[in-house]
């Protein structure tokens, strides 16, 4: 299976149902293919393909990260099919397989001195790398609506007063304007967090705070990456 084109609602179908059970597209970490699809969207996925807009935004959270991915770029419709078979997935499994050596060998009567140093060597340096393991950062995806009070608020500068609130472990991402009704528009806007330092409680606090402009904030999708 490929994606097709990823500018067309069912080629955005295709990657959404292939990242349904994926955080990536190919192995488990980023690399170069989840750039060459990243760069073939226009625009974040609309908010009822999930998987493919949790992706999109974690992604983009990247910058110009992107461009340091692991693996190499191929075309576009090479992607969307099974198992990865880059470098990436290879060199996960090369680090479970160093992971599971075998550190304590035989229980033979015969074992040398010499035999035991080199055990208890390859002990320490076996607590010393898994010690030295980055943690895994929790992240979600998060999709707000913005709510003014009437139509005759501006909602380019609704746009701009959320996006100038800062915060380290918060990332803004796509936006688009949605009729709500009597010629009155919402701003939905998406966003990647770090669970441990931004909660939804703080994104509603310090978005009601231009309450000249916003009259509520909720939360329409929110997903874990």
């Amino acid at each position: 299976m490929t994606f097709g084109d990823l500018k067309t609602k069912s080629g955005l179908e295709a990657l959404n149902a292939y990242l349904e059970n994926k955080s990536y597209i190919e192995g488990y970490v980023p690399s170069q293919g989840d750039t060459v699809v990243f760069e073939a969207i226009t625009q974040a996925p609309p908010a009822d393909l999930p998987h493919a807009l949790r992706w999109y935004n974690h992604i983009l959270s990247y910058g110009a990260e992107k461009a340091s991915f692991p693996g190499s770029k191929k075309d576009l419709q090479s992607y969307g099919g099974g198992a990865a078979t880059n470098g990436v997935s290879g060199t996960k499994k090369k680090a479970e397989d160093d992971d599971d050596f075998d550190l304590f060998g035989s229980d033979s009567e015969e074992e040398t001195e010499e035999d035991k140093k080199r055990k208890e060597e390859r002990l320490q340096a076996y607590k010393e790398k898994k010690a030295k393991k980055p943690g895994v950062i929790a992240k979600s995806s998060l999709l707000l609506d913005v709510k003014p009070w009437d139509d005759e608020t501006d909602m380019k500068e609704v746009e701009s007063l959320v996006r100038s609130i800062e915060a380290d472990g918060l990332l803004w991402g796509a936006s688009k304007l949605i009729p709500l009704a009597y010629g009155i528009k919402k701003l939905q806007i998406g966003c990647v967090i770090e669970d441990d330092k931004i909660s939804t409680d703080f994104l509603e606090e310090e978005i009601t705070k231009f309450e000249d402009h916003v009259q509520s904030m909720d939360v329409a999708a929110f997903n874990k990456i």
